[in-house]
């Protein structure tokens, strides 16, 4: 098997979590886990560990997060915002995904797509 580009991972991680609900919710998911107690709490970034929530992102996804643990899903609004903000996350999902599951989805989705061309 040939060997993955950084550029495929972010293709692939950005696609899925810009288009499927399932990977951009588990993704929201475990980029607060990241957040500090504080940082959860008060719904900002406040230490600069480079984890987590952007200070940008920080308010809202935490929000939404917050209203997705107590009410089991989100709303098609608050989707969107989860849709448009978390894809720039991938390089952390990447990093804490369990790659013997994922690069192999990365490969299939890079051979398909080359096999369209």
């Amino acid at each position: 098997m040939k060997a993955i580009t950084k550029k495929e991972i972010r293709e692939f991680l950005k696609l899925k979590l810009s288009s499927d609900k399932a990977w951009a919710i588990r993704a929201m998911s475990r980029i607060y886990d990241y957040q500090t107690e504080t940082e959860k709490n008060y719904h900002d970034t406040i230490d600069r560990n480079y984890v987590g929530f952007s200070g940008a992102d920080a308010k809202i996804l935490t929000s939404i997060y917050d209203y997705y643990k107590n009410h089991g899903y989100v709303s098609p609004k608050q989707l969107a915002i989860v849709y448009k903000r978390v894809p720039k996350y991938w390089n952390q999902i990447y990093t804490i995904s369990d790659k013997s599951k994922l690069d192999p989805m990365i490969s299939e989705y890079t051979s398909s797509v080359k096999r369209m061309y």
